[in-house]
Formats: C-alpha cells, sequence, structure tokens
C-alpha cells in the first residue's frame, strides 16, 4: 500500500505545488502596485476637464433632454464626439475658453498644495479642519486644560 501511495501522491502534489508557485508569482507582484496606487494623496488637486469634457458636461444635458428614453452611455458619447467633429473652431471658443480657466485654476491650486507638501507634510495630513477650528473642538472636550497649554 505504501508503494501506491507514493506513486499517486507525487502527481498531485506536483501538479499542486506548480499552481502555487504561479499563484505566488503573482501576488507579490500585485502589493507593489496596490502599494503604488494607496499612495496617492486624496488632497491632490484634480486634473481640469479638457475643452471636449468640458463641451460634454453641456451636450450630455441637451442630449438628455431631446432622447429621455436612451440610457446608452456610449450612444451619447458618440453624439457628442461626432458633434464635437463638425463644429468650428468658433463653436468651440467658448469651451476652450472655459478649459483654459478651469487649467489656470488647477495650477494655482496645485502650487499651493506642493508648497504645503515641502513646508510641511505632517501637519496637513492630520484633517481639513482649520487651526482655529481644531482649537474650538479641543476646548470643547477637554475643558480648562487646554488654555493652560496656549
Amino acid at each position: 500500500m505504501k508503494g501506491g501511495r507514493s506513486k499517486a501522491e507525487p502527481k498531485k502534489a506536483d501538479s499542486k505545488l506548480s499552481v502555487k508557485k504561479k499563484g505566488a508569482e503573482k501576488p507579490a507582484k500585485q502589493p507593489a502596485k496596490k502599494g503604488k496606487a494607496a499612495a496617492k494623496d486624496p488632497n491632490k488637486p484634480k486634473r481640469p476637464a479638457s475643452a471636449f469634457f468640458v463641451f460634454m458636461e453641456d451636450f450630455r444635458k441637451t442630449y438628455k433632454e431631446k432622447h429621455p428614453n436612451n440610457k446608452s452611455v456610449a450612444a451619447v458619447g458618440k453624439a457628442g464626439g461626432d458633434k464635437w467633429k463638425s463644429m468650428s473652431e468658433a463653436e468651440k471658443a467658448p469651451f476652450v475658453s472655459r478649459a483654459e480657466k478651469r487649467k489656470t485654476e488647477y495650477n494655482k491650486n496645485i502650487e499651493a498644495y506642493n508648497k504645503r507638501i515641502a513646508d510641511g507634510p505632517a501637519e496637513d495630513e492630520e484633517s481639513d479642519k482649520s487651526m482655529s477650528e481644531v482649537h474650538d473642538d479641543d476646548d470643547d472636550e477637554s475643558g480648562e486644560e487646554e488654555d493652560d497649554d496656549e
């Protein structure tokens, strides 16, 4: 009986081991990717929309009014893309200018964000509250103990 077991078990074990080896390699790579994705700062300003996406914000509203029964996102996108391609530069100009305004605002926000990160990330990561709100909360919770520290 021992001879029968030894012949049957190694085959099963080999196939299981080979599967585990393949599976073991993939998770080793995946946590590195997850670690990079998790490192994104939620306080970082979002990139501004391009002129086409600014156009699509308005186009979606008008398209839904004209086609209330249409639930297809692809149909709205395709119709918007066709309309955008057929528009002249003069027709696109208001959307381009709105996109440029958003971009300049984004550039200001990202510069301020980068300064905050360079100056002292520890303070900004604690809370979105202003310092006066933080001190107000501390006064409410701890009573007179906070007055001695100031």
